[in-house]
């Protein structure tokens, strides 16, 4: 390391003070610094020091190390993990000014935890890691009583639709499942309603932690060998990407507009009540489509064809394309309809955009492993009403 805990200490006390003066409300704030090993380890597990064994763990912490050796991808900075305290783990290659600008980051994603509404009404920040050690505990118990095996055919199915938290739901009240498989859908379903809120507000969020590492560092009076790495690096953080949408860039952008047009004030109740789609309908504006040229495209074979710019309607229907990518809007709306002797009907709340008819028969395989009954899905493919089937047996069949 190029610095020394000591210094670490000193500018988080400046940071704490900037904080206050400003207004933001945190958690208590632990920081825990490790190399990237851990860092790959703590970004497969979702931050959490503690949970249940699965094969896909592994896998992606594989697929991670390989990217990263060959530089094809970066690590983060850090990770902050939604708990009371808060806690948030930096990188120990990190220098002394990203450790800074990281920390200040942190207490802006403290503070949005605390405050947004998404997570006050869905979360218990004082009990998330107690709660995610009795869930990988309860699990292992499992594991050691039914087996390995039986435990992971199990989270292989629940896995597949774990964002689905209603269809969970009824499977696990209306299903023919035993005490131990009820229980672990159950586990899951209160890890993803923990997730759910970061996928809503993923925009606001690195939006509102960018816009405070950037004012806090403008006045920490950091030396002025750091200001030129402080510049750099927040640029890098920020800049827009050419492929898609750099939620910091955006969440940043709106922030900087709103607290220029309506003032202090005005931020802190967006940052507490909005989530990424209203943030996006109420607050990107036509200059901030036009200032960000913002457009959108298809891809027809080879070629790529704009659709819409910025200009005269282009930004609703961005706005309206941006939106419905976001959080939970990205994966396919699935309701269940009915059940007739035992068989189970769904719908796929169609909004123009079609299922992967592949994808679809597989997740109804998982669907009928827990259900042990024929499942009928319901959607359209190319302007008309089908129905994906899959008996008790698993074979997938189309009317």
């Amino acid at each position: 390391m190029s610095y020394t805990l000591k210094e670490l200490n000193y500018w988080n006390e400046k940071i704490e003070s900037k904080v206050g003066e400003y207004g933001l409300n945190c958690y208590p704030q632990e920081f825990d610094i490790i190399d990237y090993n851990d860092m790959l380890s703590y970004q497969v597990y979702l931050g959490m020091s503690s949970m249940y064994p699965h094969w896909s763990f592994g896998k992606s912490y594989d697929k991670l190390k390989t990217l990263y050796k060959y530089n094809l991808v970066g690590l983060p900075y850090e990770m902050v993990v939604n708990s009371n305290p808060c806690t948030a783990y930096l990188l120990k290659e990190n220098s002394l000014l990203m450790q800074i600008l990281t920390m200040a980051h942190v207490y802006g994603h403290n503070d949005f935890f605390k405050n947004n509404r998404v997570f006050k009404e869905n979360t218990e920040a004082e009990l998330t890691l107690e709660k995610f050690k009795i869930h990988s505990d309860r699990i292992r118990k499992y594991v050691n009583e039914v087996g390995y095996e039986e435990v992971e055919k199990l989270l292989d199915r629940i896995h597949s639709i774990k964002l689905n938290i209603d269809l969970l739901k009824f499977l696990k009240e209306n299903g023919q499942l035993l005490t131990w498989e009820k229980e672990i859908i159950g586990i899951i379903i209160e890890e993803s309603s923990y997730f759910i809120p970061q996928l809503e507000t993923k925009i606001m969020n690195e939006g509102w932690a960018s816009f405070w590492h950037y004012r806090i560092l403008n006045e920490l009076e950091i030396p002025q060998g750091m200001y030129v790495e402080f510049l750099t690096r927040h640029n890098a953080v920020i800049a827009p990407s050419k492929e898609k949408i750099n939620p910091y860039y955006l969440g940043f952008k709106i922030f900087v507009d709103l607290e220029k047009r309506y003032g202090m004030e005005r931020i802190f109740e967006v940052r507490a009540v909005e989530r990424d789609e209203s943030f996006i309908r109420r607050y990107l504006t036509e200059e901030l489509c036009e200032d960000m040229k913002l457009f959108q495209y298809r891809t027809d074979d080879k070629n790529f064809i704009i659709e819409e710019v910025w200009f005269e309607d282009g930004c609703k229907a961005i706005k309206d394309t941006l939106c419905k990518n976001l959080g939970l809007n990205s994966i396919p709306c699935i309701k269940v309809k009915g059940e007739r002797n035992g068989k189970l009907i769904l719908e796929h709340v169609y909004d123009g955009r079609e299922l992967e008819l592949n994808y679809a028969g597989e997740t109804l395989k998982n669907l009928v492993y827990m259900w042990k009954e024929k499942i009928t899905l319901k959607t359209q493919l190319n302007g008309k009403a089908i129905e994906v089937i899959c008996s008790k047996e698993g074979e997938i069949s189309y009317v």
